[in-house]
């Protein structure tokens, strides 16, 4: 069983030469199943870390799963998760709150988790992408573009790098021995919600949505 997209994609993206075998049921929102004298939940709130990632709610067991969007008691790995859909991902965090549950299932680097863990999560990406808007608004382009002339790669990209950076800076600082690798992977999120938010928001931008 699977989402549709999950059917799509795998059918997209399998080897020929070693096909995976594809769901036999799919659903498209909602799909309540009964196994085992168990419940479980299946729901899709549309597109984030993946276009057919889903939320799964074991109702009896107080428990919810949400692969790659929180996890927990770490800093969001390499550039933001890796996350297909930005705004939809930290959308994700909101629509998981809605549910009730008291332990959370990440999909990596941890077991379950008490709901207490989303907090400094949801603060972390809140607190960076402030620092971003306030980078976007300090940081001065005009040295990197008088520096590199008409190569003008070269200049977009220092300019950016040195966003991330003072962006990154007090965020790291902040979360240092909160949230594991804080440290050595804000820099990367910072670069990608960076650019979310000039061209899914136009904020600082000559590019609107």
């Amino acid at each position: 069983m699977g989402h549709v997209e999950t059917k799509r994609l795998l059918a997209r993206d399998t080897d020929p030469a070693a096909p995976v075998p594809l769901p036999d049921v799919t659903f498209e929102t909602h799909r309540t199943l009964h196994v085992g004298g168990e419940r479980i939940d299946l729901a899709w709130h549309g597109t984030n870390h993946t276009p057919d990632n889903i939320y799964i709610h074991f109702p009896d067991h107080d428990t919810l799963m949400l692969v790659d969007i929180n996890l927990p008691g770490w800093a969001p790995y390499d550039s933001f998760n890796v996350n297909e859909d930005v705004p939809g991902s930290i959308a994700a965090a909101d629509t998981a709150m809605t549910y009730p549950w008291k332990h959370f299932i990440g999909g990596h680097m941890a077991g379950s988790a008490p709901a207490t863990t989303w907090s400094p999560y949801q603060q972390y990406v809140s607190d960076l992408i402030d620092s971003i808007k306030q980078a976007i608004v300090a940081v001065d382009p005009t040295p990197f573009f008088a520096k590199y002339g008409n190569n003008s790669w070269a200049a977009v990209q220092t300019y950016q790098a040195a966003q991330c950076a003072y962006a990154a800076a007090p965020v790291i600082e902040k979360y240092t021995g909160v949230l594991a690798a804080a440290d050595v992977y804000t820099a990367s999120t910072a670069f990608i919600l960076l650019e979310s938010i000039r061209l899914d928001q136009g904020f600082g931008s000559q590019i609107h949505p």
